[in-house]
């Protein structure tokens, strides 16, 4: 039987699973940049990282989240929650360096996250079905792992304690963090899990000795079947990691998170653990059987009712009808919370006082969602207001104009097989090659280029009226040529414009559509200090004129080599948007790739013989179970072939795609049926080109040689050497040779030094890569 160090203490009747820190001005953004540039020091990021967490813990607890029980979460990160876990327990890689037997400090943090001029960074890859990313841990059979003392998640909850609030720790789960984690020289990660427990054990020792009462453990990874652990595998992981943790003596009550999904099966395995609560995401789970939950009385379950990744008011009738339904199947405890951690939504709508009063009154961004759990556990009864005002913007908003819109719903209504297809890839090959006439191995870039103070200011000016729109144009034109001088002497073969009218890839766009709005502080992390301010999808979706043509004709009216036009794909603008909930996904991918084909008919007529569309997201939105694949792709590979089918046999289309997991929708990618795919490939070390080739993919392929996510610049052997291995995958003439993704987030001096070794590379390469001998 579990000794715990004091007595146990109910779950709180209310909670969320975690909650936005990177501050509601990007607060550590700006620490973290400041740090990384030298003009701060470890401590000056470090206090800011503390007043930080102060401030979210006493606005929490002033929402209406009990600060004495444990219903505050204390799950801070200054990178990313994996990478702190990762650190807590000892997983440093040996090449880093890096003295492990004691908490990592802030430098060498970083470094983990960042790299530097002779060591890559960790692998930055996707979190589940979300546009937050992680740092992938490296796992082999001799990483160290092991208990540090007064790690992070021990220090924060005593700095918490100290100022009067009683927080629950939050930690990746063991069985997810090897889930996730590469392995190392043929090692499987979960090979390590009882090492890895072990340390899980002591942390919560420590953590119970520091008066914790309940601990957050999070698993998603048992909602999922898509990753490379069988599923059968992953359920012994969940069932042996978790039965060894509640039989530890001296340890707080467990509460095992489970977002994003639906446990099934898995639900009644941790039950049978001894753990003393779960989290249930019943916004894309459902409740568990009648069967199941007879046998797990003994539990507190939380019922995520509180959609924490997406910004719609809650129907709280509808939550409060599915929270009566698990209370009577239930014989246990029953709290309220959100679905995931709200990391994923903006602060509070009280910051949009430009977006239409209408709109506002439709979303709860993180501080609404408090109120919306503080709301469905007082019930109709207690919080009776709260319901009435709900009840008001979920009716308002179905019957709403611009909602739905006749015309869209006919063109949508009217389309047939042949808007998907184009000339067979033969005849579109020879074209374009007549065309364009590119040399082998042909270099290029993503799209965007590094954005500049002074672009940044320029915006803002326009924005606030400081300069006239014909001055901003001025500005764009200016960089514009700047950066098609640039690449002209660096001697690139296919350009681009540099993308400096754009704040973001997907804002910009949805700024242009009907049926989208845009935020002033709708600001959510991604990873580290990158934020983005996703757009609001709320009606349906149209083109009122050309989005990008006027600057595409210019960069081009500037060379006489290729300028390629840059467009987001439908599936990438869904993804790095709130979409809408009334309207399944795959309809409104239409409505949007029917807005961008009309775009690319616009930029064809304009002369432009490339054309990209980005669809970076494609693997993002994968579904977490594999029984639903195959709808996703069949949609997603739709809109996207919609969007580009009606381009003619000498256009180039192009596309990429982000992030190295690629297995599950390779036929996917082919099936895209792009001239030419880009996509990341450098810090995996080209992983992914040998499973293409295996696959059978036969056109132009742009495997990323410099990871544009790390400060560090690649030299030219080190291009030449992926080059090399790429070439032993594929033919010559297939390759193409880019950096990893867009150019936004780096800096002019590192983004020249890069595509010079790039250009050089490439050049060497190609003397001795003759289609000949490849």
């Amino acid at each position: 039987m579990t000794q715990h160090t004091h007595d146990a203490q109910p779950f709180p009747a209310t909670t969320v699973l975690g909650y936005p820190r990177i501050g509601p001005r990007r607060e550590l953004k700006r620490a973290l940049e400041s740090f990384w540039s030298g003009a701060t020091t470890e401590p000056d990021l470090a206090g800011a990282g503390s007043a930080l967490r102060r401030r979210t813990r006493e606005h929490l607890s002033g929402l209406g989240l009990d600060p004495h029980a444990a219903a505050i979460p204390s799950d801070f990160s200054y990178y990313d929650q994996v990478l702190s876990t990762a650190v807590a327990v000892g997983a440093v890689p040996e090449r880093f360096g890096i003295d492990a037997e004691g908490p990592v400090g802030l430098a060498d943090y970083s470094r983990l996250a960042r790299g530097d001029a002779g060591t890559a960074p960790l692998e930055l890859t996707k979190w589940f079905d979300t546009n937050y990313h992680y740092l992938v841990p490296e796992i082999g059979a001799q990483t160290p792992l092991r208990h540090i003392p007064g790690s992070a998640p021990v220090a924060e909850f005593l700095e918490a304690k100290e100022q009067g609030t009683l927080t629950r720790p939050v930690l990746v789960g063991p069985v997810t963090f090897l889930a996730l984690a590469k392995g190392e020289e043929d090692t499987d990660p979960l090979d390590r899990l009882d090492d890895l427990v072990e340390v899980y054990r002591q942390l919560l020792s420590e953590l119970a000795a520091a008066g914790a009462t309940w601990v957050q453990l999070d698993e998603p990874a048992l909602v999922s079947d898509n990753g490379a652990v069988p599923a059968p595998r992953l359920t012994g992981a969940a069932e042996r990691a978790y039965r060894q943790l509640a039989q530890a003596s001296a340890r707080p009550q467990l509460l095992v998170a489970a977002p994003y999904g639906d446990l099934r099966e898995r639900f009644a395995v941790l039950a049978a653990t001894g753990v003393e609560a779960i989290a249930l995401d019943l916004v894309k789970g459902s409740i568990p059987d009648d069967g199941a939950l007879a046998q797990a009385s003994h539990l507190t379950l939380v019922a995520g009712l509180v959609d924490g990744h997406n910004v719609w008011r809650t129907d709280l009738d509808a939550a409060t009808e599915r929270l009566h339904q698990l209370r009577t199947a239930h014989q246990g405890r029953v709290c309220v919370g959100t679905s995931t951690s709200l990391l994923h939504v903006p602060h509070t709508v009280a910051d949009e006082q430009a977006l239409p009063e209408r709109l506002r009154s439709w979303l709860a961004f993180a501080d609404e969602k408090v109120a919306e759990v503080l709301a469905l556990s007082a019930g109709p009864d207690g919080a009776a207001e709260a319901f009435a005002v709900a009840r008001g913007a979920v009716a308002d908003r179905a019957g709403a104009p611009g909602v739905r819109r006749d015309e869209v719903r006919h063109r949508t209504g009217a389309l047939t097989a042949s808007d998907t297809e184009r000339a067979q890839v033969d005849v579109r090959v020879a074209a374009q090659q007549e065309r364009l006439g590119l040399p082998l191995l042909p270099t290029t870039t993503i799209g965007s280029f590094p954005q500049t103070g002074e672009l940044r200011r320029a915006r803002a000016q326009r924005r606030t009226g400081e300069i006239t729109q014909e001055v901003y144009d001025q500005v764009i034109r200016d960089e514009i040529g700047r950066v098609i001088d640039l690449q002209t002497e660096l001697g690139l073969d296919v350009l681009v414009h540099g993308e400096p009218e754009r704040n973001d890839m997907v804002q910009y766009f949805a700024e242009l559509l009907d049926g989208f709005a845009v935020t002033e502080h709708g600001w959510v992390q991604s990873y580290g200090s990158r934020c983005t301010r996703p757009s609001i999808l709320w009606g349906d979706v149209s083109r009122p004129a050309p989005m990008t043509v006027e600057w595409t004709r210019y960069a081009a009216s500037l060379t006489d080599k290729p300028v390629k036009g840059m467009l987001t794909g439908p599936v990438t603008i869904l993804a790095w948007s709130f979409v809408r909930d009334d309207l399944p996904l795959g309809q409104v991918a239409e409505q949007v790739a029917l807005a961008l084909r009309d775009e690319v008919a616009d930029l064809e007529a304009a002369g432009i013989g490339v054309i990209q569309v980005d669809e970076p997201a494609l693997r993002e939105l994968l579904p977490l179970r594999a029984e639903d694949h195959q709808a996703y792709l069949d949609w997603s590979v739709r809109s996207f072939r919609l969007a580009t089918s009606g381009a003619a046999p000498y256009t180039q289309v192009h596309t990429h795609l982000c992030y190295s997991e690629f297995g599950e929708v390779i036929d996917a990618i082919d099936g895209l049926g792009a001239d030419v795919t880009s996509l990341e490939a450098a810090r995996s070390a080209m992983e992914v080109v040998p499973e293409l080739a295996a696959s059978g993919f036969s056109r132009g392929i742009g495997p990323g040689v410099w990871d544009i996510h790390s400060p560090r610049v690649p030299s030219q052997e080190e291009i030449a050497q992926l080059l090399d291995r790429a070439l032993d995958a594929v033919p010559a003439t297939q390759l193409w040779v880019n950096p990893d993704c867009g150019l936004k987030t780096r800096r002019y001096a590192e983004t020249e030094e890069s595509l010079r070794n790039l250009v050089a590379a490439t050049r060497g390469v190609r003397a001795g890569s003759s289609p000949l001998n490849r």
